[in-house]
């Protein structure tokens, strides 16, 4: 890795925001999917939660372009989970919702720990949903049609996130745990080797807060031997 990459990695990691996040509420369409994970790694969100669909999840990376390596994707069963994960962190939950008691999404506090729900292509988010939410939010429409695709909703949603955060200094802070960012270097410096531990489902070996291997013969001679 050279130096200028192994600073920019650094850079990034730091301004990721770990009281953001993002709820897909059985967004069941792999490209809608794929570009809420895009949304969430442009806007510095390290981790969003995945309600499972009815029907089988599949994960598509068209046009994710790599992000789903630098946003992690927690899949619950239920929107139970999704909530109770998100309220352990302290975080409002905002959901996307045209109800008679929506506010405008500009008009909302994105500076606090919060999660934004997002739900389903044209069904939108569940009953229980709605009630889970703290706040609803909307997008206003000056057209015929009442709402926007949902990765597209989702993005102009983030982005106003993003404002308030940058104005309120919060991408200035370093505020990732260490080991996190500690293990996104490792995997950076030594993509061959986490690829086979994640495959053989082997543990990482021993390395430094900036990834470097601690032993890099012993990791040498497993590589050998998977040869």
């Amino acid at each position: 890795m050279t130096p200028e990459r192994e600073q920019r990695l650094l850079q990034v990691l730091r301004r990721r925001q770990p009281d953001l996040t993002l709820i897909a509420d059985k967004v069941h369409k792999p490209r809608n999917m794929a570009a809420l994970v895009r949304n969430c790694d442009a806007v510095g969100i390290p981790k969003m939660h995945v309600v499972k669909p009815d029907h089988e999840y599949r994960r598509y990376r068209g046009t994710s372009r790599g992000s789903d390596r630098w946003v992690e994707s927690v899949v619950h069963s239920t929107l139970t989970e999704a909530v109770d994960a998100v309220r352990a962190q302290g975080m409002k939950i905002y959901a996307a919702h045209l109800s008679d008691t929506a506010v405008d999404f500009h008009d909302v506090d994105y500076t606090v720990p919060c999660a934004i729900l997002m739900g389903a292509e044209k069904a939108g988010i569940s009953e229980e949903a709605a009630q889970a939410a703290d706040l609803h939010i909307t997008v206003p429409m000056m057209g015929m049609v009442e709402s926007l695709n949902v990765s597209t909703a989702a993005g102009i949603i983030l982005i106003e996130a993003q404002r308030q955060r940058k104005l309120a200094g919060l991408y200035e802070l370093d505020r990732m745990p260490a080991e996190v960012i500690a293990r996104h270097m490792f995997e950076s410096r030594y993509q061959k080797i986490a690829t086979h531990c994640l495959t053989a489902g082997l543990p990482y070996p021993e390395y430094d807060e900036m990834g470097e291997l601690l032993d890099p013969e012993a990791c040498k001679a497993l590589l050998a031997r998977r040869a």
